[in-house]
């Protein structure tokens, strides 16, 4: 059986990690179709995974992966987009999260949808863009 932090793994009703994000899905971020481009999407949760690599690392971190993105359903116009992050898995310079972004349909949380999940590799970086350690724990 997966652990609960793995990409894939079904979650019933709840989203599994700390809500890092929450943003509103808007007529301008759609595609032809009027869904939420993906796009826009993967870019909320970069900058939510960043936020948590950030806060882990005491500084900047930037985004050197982006691994098992699944889509699981589209982000409509009025959508509350919440992103939810765990830490997986910490080495000496990088960090790994896991983000689910969930949907709240028509703002109502009892609407609450998983549409997305990814796998962000974060590195902490010094002011001058190098590669640092990670703060001991």
């Amino acid at each position: 059986m997966a652990d609960r932090g793995t990409i894939g793994e079904v979650t019933k009703d709840e989203p599994f990690g700390e809500l890092t994000l929450r943003t509103l899905a808007m007529p301008a971020d759609t595609n032809p179709s009027g869904d939420i481009f993906g796009g826009w999407l993967m870019g909320q949760m970069d900058i939510a995974g960043g936020i948590a690599a950030g806060q882990r690392a005491e500084g900047r971190v930037a985004t050197v992966a982006v691994d098992g993105f699944i889509f699981h359903k589209p982000v409509r116009v009025g959508d509350v987009v919440c992103c939810y992050t765990h830490v997986v898995d910490v080495g000496n310079t990088s960090l790994t999260i896991l983000v689910q972004a969930w949907a709240l349909r028509g703002r109502i949380a009892d609407a609450r949808v998983k549409v997305t999940e990814g796998v962000f590799t974060f590195v902490a970086i010094d002011l001058d863009g190098n590669k640092r350690p990670l703060p001991t724990a």
